[in-house]
């Protein structure tokens, strides 16, 4: 049986047919579908985590245990997840381990563009890329195989172009796996000095294995072309680009991207004149094969930045460029109509606040008319840095955090914690949405449900916070643009940690009710209305109008006007 799939879908299905029992991950575009798709399937568990290095710690439990088991994140997931994956590499596995990492060349949804590969070299840690759905379900049941019969966990890399593409897979019938016998081994997997001396040389011995052992690969193979005089060596989506742009060209289709296969490639460079390296981001594979002796030429032709696509291929090689369409105006991203955000920075940016800010839709309060996030680094580093910005300066900053829901669940406690235990008197809003929102309604801790949408456990945010220490916590209505400017007067008058806490679900998140709409009446063309950024208002020469199909009856336009021209009402 075939059907079309996302290329996250196959990896959920290639996980379910090598037999995986526990899946946990940290909701992350590219990654997002995979967890969502695997958990579809009736004789498995799956799991939203709190963070990455979470995830990863539950996937090794559940391999410990004799379980077959996945985690899954985005490219700077893994970074938050190092710590358990660097030991890991060194403990090994009982139940077959892969962690799948989706990098995103060209950040169309991160804040960095790192390249996930050096992570495999840098731990030890095979890494196998597919290039097509078909490719992903089957290296992932491969990457099982290579897991259990070298005692290590497996990494599996898909960029953005892979894992939001589609293409025909066949499926096949799940692999039942009883549990493996569980061994106490104090020596193998208690990570004490004395043990992590002896099990790093058993990491050394397994690189020079795998270094023989991917050389017999079918996933890495020679294709050449007849009277070819040159040869390309690629991975990934690259191949794909490489295959329809260049076809006099002879390709090596590297499919485990660590160790690579050095001997078969040495061998293909021989039966070519040119080899040439064409890879996204880093300069990975070319700087291996010249520190072997390989002659190649690579990043001298492409950049280290952005995505490949067939067109810069063709324009570099052929001296050809594709006609494109004419270019159509940029639409930036803004915050949704109705966004419980939108409020929240309007009166930050007329307070003149600084606003250290994080990750997630609130990002966006960065970019004009709100302009009132200030800096954005990483996941939790709102807190941690609103706090290091108060101690640089005596506490005498004007400055606040702003963190979501979901986010400050992840990563932004302990800055929490941090910042009540040396006094630093920071001030903090939590975004509480009900969701994970920018990577498309996920649940976490804080919602109430699990992944499977059953009910579970509700974190409550203010209690948590008193829980930490703090002892000044308000809960205000986001849409209530006088109740949060108060609140946040109030809390930047106060010299100890504050806690804000501005309530409204996304505006998505009910999408069938009936709501009012705002409409507006003699208009006096002030825009002062336009300052809040909504894409429902637009200005025409006769004043604004308020697109009703995307208004969602929020009522800050209101509370902006002046002159009290716009109303909220049932349509």
């Amino acid at each position: 049986m075939k059907e079309l799939m996302l290329t996250n879908q196959a990896i959920a299905r290639g996980a379910y047919e090598a037999g995986v029992k526990v899946l946990s991950a940290y909701p992350g575009t590219p990654s997002t579908e995979i967890a969502e798709n695997f958990v579809k399937y009736d004789e498995v568990y799956a799991e939203w985590a709190p963070n990455e290095k979470v995830a990863v710690e539950v996937a090794v439990g559940a391999s410990v245990a004799g379980a077959r088991s996945m985690a899954c994140m985005k490219h700077v997931g893994l970074n938050v997840a190092a710590d358990p994956l660097f030991t890991a590499s060194y403990t090994g596995v009982n139940g077959g381990l892969v962690i799948v990492v989706a990098d995103d060349p060209g950040m169309h949804s991160s804040q960095n563009e790192q390249d996930s590969r050096f992570y495999a070299r840098s731990s030890h840690v095979p890494m196998l890329e597919p290039s097509d759905a078909q490719e992903a379900k089957d290296f992932v049941k491969l990457a099982y195989e290579i897991s259990e019969q070298f005692d290590t966990p497996v990494l599996l890399r898909v960029t953005t172009r892979v894992a939001h593409s589609r293409s025909i897979v066949e499926l096949e019938e799940r692999k039942e796996l009883p549990l493996k016998e569980y061994v106490k081994d104090i020596k193998k997997y208690a990570m004490m000095p004395a043990s992590a001396i002896g099990r790093h040389i058993v990491v050394e011995k397994r690189d020079n294995d795998l270094a023989q052992y991917v050389n017999t690969l079918n996933i890495n193979r020679a294709e050449y072309v007849e009277n070819s005089e040159y040869g390309v060596v690629c991975s990934g989506v690259v191949y794909e680009y490489v295959k329809e742009a260049l076809k006099d060209a002879s390709v090596y289709k590297i499919g485990s991207v660590y160790p690579i296969p050095l001997d078969e490639i040495k061998k293909f460079a021989s039966k070519v004149k040119k080899l040439y390296v064409i890879e996204e981001l880093e300069p990975f594979f070319e700087n291996q094969l010249k520190a072997h002796g390989i002659e190649c030429e690579g990043k001298s032709i492409f950049s280290l930045q952005g995505e490949l696509s067939v067109s810069k291929i063709l324009e570099k090689f052929k001296g050809y460029k594709i006609p494109t369409p004419t270019q159509v105006p940029v639409r930036p991203p803004v915050m949704c109509a109705g966004c419980p955000h939108r409020g929240v920075f309007y009166v930050l940016h007329n307070l003149k606040i600084q606003v250290n800010g994080d990750i997630g839709c609130y990002t966006l309060g960065a970019q004009a008319p709100l302009s009132s996030v200030d800096t954005v680094l990483c996941m939790g580093a709102s807190v941690s840095m609103g706090h290091g910005v108060k101690k640089a300066t005596n506490g005498e900053s004007y400055n606040i955090s702003v963190i979501g829901d979901s986010t400050f669940l992840h990563s932004g406690i302990t800055g929490l914690i941090n910042a009540v235990y040396n006094q630093s008197g920071l001030t903090l809003i939590i975004l509480d949405n009900s969701t994970t929102g920018m990577t498309g309604h996920q649940q976490h801790p804080a919602t109430g449900k699990n992944l499977k949408g059953e009910e579970a456990p509700a974190v409550l945010l203010d209690e948590l916070c008193k829980a930490c220490g703090v002892k000044d916590i308000a809960i205000v209505d986001a849409y209530d643009l006088k109740a949060v400017e108060t609140a946040v007067k109030q809390a930047l008058a106060n010299k100890e940690v504050s806690v804000i806490i501005a309530q409204r679900p996304c505006a998505l998140l009910d999408k069938k009710s009936r709501k009012p709409k705002a409409c507006v009446e003699n208009c006096k063309k002030c825009r002062k209305c336009m300052s809040i950024g909504c894409p429902a208002i637009t200005m025409t020469p006769n004043g604004i109008e308020i697109d009703k199909a995307q208004c969602n009856g929020c009522g800050v336009c209101k509370q902006v006007c002046p002159f009290g021209c716009i109303s909220v009402k049932e349509d």
